[in-house]
């Protein structure tokens, strides 16, 4: 049966937060949480962990920590719904990547205000997720929102460097606590330029990061007599020919419905782009233009390989016997890695050159979530009702998120987040930057978007049962 919403929005205009008092008090717990120091390694995430479950306990909100180890805690919250529908999962990490304390104009976790900013480590990446869940969580039990699903709200250790702490560890080991229907994490935005909002970015596919290395190998000699079988001169070819290659492009469901929504808000010249990516006559001339002028679409739409890591050498005069690069393989959610590997192979085209695959910490992979879905619907509407008349966009990301790990076991992830200035990072303030900041105003408005999305998921099933 389809979704219908007067039910919902009736309830939800009864049961409005006093916007005001919501945003002095998301504000209080941000700073709070950005100002404790969970650089990952070593993470020691049981800090912001503590501080949760004071504050989720003391409103009555039942908790339940699991910990690999002491220091690195996950935190899992549960408000009961009427079992209606399967759970929703509301997903936010607590680590953050590290910092070089010397770099910053502000100290990282300061947590300093300044011109309408708050500046520190973990600002949009992911602290603010945190601080909104905990609020959203918060709101559901003061107003006793009515749920027709329980409502998991789950704070994970690890996410930036080590997943067998957090997701992995609670996958294998308490999967029912955190199983679900559908999940909102990290790993979207809404995008604004030069002050307007443009689009919503709604994470629904991520790619799936692999390492492969290149190894060079060729008898040592003294480097007065150059030899032709000089392992850095291979492997310098090999690097050039990986660089330049272009893999062959692959859309799925996410992308292609990606593209033919930004032709739609985009200006003439890009939208005609956009839209000749499937033409055959037209796509090797789109798919260059990418590579050189958008580097970000060009990755969405392939596997990617980027040579990132070079060794070789230890004396001047030494022609080495070995040398070799590591290369990051951002790999589409569906790859066949060993016939990718295959095509590297051919690519390189030297028999003194070995391509082998590297151990990482990667993802699994998995298909993209269901862009017909009454969730990402509800976050269309969700989006609608906080920043106003702007497209939603199915994304997938180039990079990594924990959501891989659901996404594998079956459920609905979709990715979101604040609005974030397109000019902030290229003059360093995004996130993993040395000055990353978040704007209050797009703080408020994320936690806004939170109960919105939150409260239209929970209760959507008793709309279309009712």
């Amino acid at each position: 049966m389809p979704l219908v919403y007067p039910l919902l929005a009736q309830q939800q205009r009864q049961q409005q937060p006093d916007w005001t008092q919501v945003n002095r008090e998301v504000l209080e717990h941000f700073q709070a949480i950005v100002r404790l120091d969970t650089q990952n390694p070593p993470g020691n995430e049981t800090r912001v962990v503590d501080y949760l479950r004071k504050h989720l306990e003391a409103a009555g909100i039942a908790t339940k920590t699991f910990a690999l180890e002491p220091d690195r805690a996950n935190l899992v919250a549960r408000l009961k719904g009427n079992g209606r529908a399967r759970p929703l999962l509301v997903m936010a990490h607590t680590d953050t990547v590290r910092v070089d304390p010397a770099k910053w104009t502000h100290p990282p976790f300061s947590a300093h205000r300044e011109g309408g900013y708050i500046y520190g480590r973990g600002t949009v990446d992911d602290k603010d997720n945190v601080a909104t869940a905990l609020v959203t969580a918060l709101l559901l039990k003061r107003l006793n929102i009515s749920l027709e699903r329980d409502a998991i709200f789950f704070f994970e250790a690890g996410e930036e460097a080590s997943t067998r702490v957090g997701i992995q560890f609670m996958v294998d080991n308490h999967w029912p606590e955190i199983e679900a229907e559908v999940c909102l994490a990290e790993g979207g935005g809404v995008v604004r330029t030069g002050g307007q909002l443009k689009y919503s970015s709604v994470q629904t596919a991520e790619k799936i990061p692999h390492a492969l290395k290149l190894v060079s190998r060729g008898p040592a000699g003294h480097g007065s007599v150059p030899l032709q079988t000089n392992a850095i001169a291979h492997l310098a070819q090999a690097v050039a020919k990986v660089a330049a290659w272009m893999p062959p492009m692959r859309l799925n469901d996410t992308t292609r419905y990606y593209f033919e929504r930004l032709a739609g808000i985009s200006d003439p010249a890009s939208a005609a782009r956009y839209n000749a990516l499937m033409d055959p006559a037209k796509t090797a001339e789109v798919q260059a233009y990418l590579a050189a002028n958008e580097p970000r679409h060009s990755s969405m739409i392939r596997t990617s390989v980027s040579p990132n890591i070079i060794k070789g050498g230890y004396q001047v005069n030494v022609i080495p016997s070995e040398a070799e690069a590591t290369l990051d393989v951002r790999a589409l959610p569906d790859e066949d890695m060993r016939a990718f590997i295959d095509m590297v192979k051919k690519v390189v085209s030297d028999p003194a050159i070995e391509v082998m695959r590297e151990e990482r910490n990667t993802r699994p992979g998995a298909p993209p979530a269901k862009l017909d879905s009454p969730a990402f619907k509800a976050i269309e509407a969700a989006t609608r009702e906080v920043y106003g008349n702007i497209p939603s966009l199915p994304t997938m990301s180039t990079g990594a998120t924990d959501m891989a790990y659901l996404r594998a076991k079956g459920v609905q992830a979709f990715g979101i987040g604040p609005p974030i200035d397109t000019e902030d990072g290229p003059k360093g303030f995004g996130a993993h930057s040395d000055q990353e900041r978040i704007s209050e105003a797009a703080l408020y408005q994320f936690m806004k978007f939170n109960w919105a999305a939150v409260t239209r998921i929970a209760a959507a099933a008793a709309a279309a049962a009712k």
